[in-house]
C-alpha cells in the first residue's frame, strides 16, 4: 500500500533482535490524552544517536533498551513469527460511509486507542459527508500507529494516509502506565527471519515486549503486562 525507501529496512533475526539498516532515525513517541484521558495526539522526542545499522531489542529483556544486549540468548524467548502474510486489503473489514470508507484489520491493533474519542471511528464514518466530522475522523484514523485503521476516499478511489517521515518511534503510553511497540513510519520494509518481505505500509507496529501473539507485529499485550522500557540509553550502540 506504500512505497518504501529502498535502503530503510528492519530485518527480524531468528530468535534475536530487529536489525535496522539505512540510518533510520529513532526517537520516543508519546501518546498524549485529552481531559477525559482519551488518546488525542502524539509528541515526538529528540532522535537518539544511532549508526547506519543498529539492533533493537525484541525480547523485552535487554538492559540497554531500546538496543539489544544479547539477553535473548540466555532466556526462554520465543521469537516465532505467527502473523498473517496476507495483504492488508485481504485482512481488512470495510465500514462504508457516504464520502469515506473505513478499513479495519483488527489483528493489527496495537492498543493506541485513537479510535475511541468522539463516539468512535466506526460510527463517525457514517457522517463523513460533514466536513467537521470528516476532519476529525481522518485525524483519528491517521493517528492509529499500527495502520490497523485506514481511510478510503470513495471519490478519488485512493487511501488517505498522513505524511510521515521515515522513522522508528518507541511508543510510550503514560495513560496506561506502560511502554508500547516500535512504530515504523514512512514505509519501512520489514523482512521476516526466513527472508519473506511483509507488505510495506506507511504505519506498522512491531512488538518489543516479547509477548505478542502476532509476532513480529504488536497485538497490544504490552498494556496487559504493563511492559516498561525504562529510559532509553543515550549513547550510540555498536553496529
Amino acid at each position: 500500500m506504500t512505497m518504501s525507501r529502498t535502503d530503510a529496512l528492519v530485518t527480524v533475526t531468528p530468535g534475536g533482535p530487529y536489525m535496522v539498516t539505512g540510518g533510520v532515525p529513532l526517537a520516543t513517541l508519546t501518546i498524549l490524552t485529552d481531559a477525559e484521558g482519551e488518546s488525542e495526539t502524539w509528541t515526538r522526542g529528540d532522535a537518539l544517536p544511532t549508526p547506519a545499522k543498529y539492533a533493537l531489542c525484541r525480547c523485552g529483556q535487554s538492559a540497554r533498551k531500546p538496543f539489544c544486549d544479547g539477553t535473548h540468548t540466555g532466556i526462554d524467548f520465543d521469537g516465532t513469527e505467527t502473523a498473517s502474510r496476507a495483504s492488508y486489503l485481504e485482512q481488512a473489514k470495510v465500514f462504508d460511509g457516504p464520502v469515506l470508507a473505513l478499513m479495519d484489520a483488527e489483528k493489527l491493533c496495537a492498543f493506541g486507542r485513537f479510535c475511541d474519542p468522539h463516539g468512535q471511528v466506526w460510527n463517525q464514518v457514517a457522517h463523513s459527508d460533514d466536513p467537521e466530522a470528516k476532519a476529525m475522523f481522518l485525524q483519528q484514523v491517521g493517528n492509529c500507529p499500527a495502520g490497523r485503521l485506514v481511510a478510503w476516499d470513495k471519490v478519488s478511489g485512493t487511501v488517505v494516509e498522513p505524511s510521515l517521515p521515515v522513522s522508528i518511534g518507541m511508543v510510550e503510553d503514560p495513560a496506561e502506565e506502560c511502554s508500547g511497540p516500535l512504530a515504523l513510519q514512512g514505509g519501512i520494509a520489514v523482512i521476516a527471519s526466513d527472508g519473506f518481505t511483509y507488505e510495506v505500509r506507511n504505519r506498522v507496529t512491531l512488538c518489543r515486549c516479547g509477548e505478542s501473539r502476532n509476532k513480529p507485529f504488536c497485538d497490544g499485550t504490552h498494556a496487559a503486562i504493563k511492559f516498561k522500557a525504562d529510559y532509553p540509553v543515550t549513547e550510540s550502540p555498536t553496529a
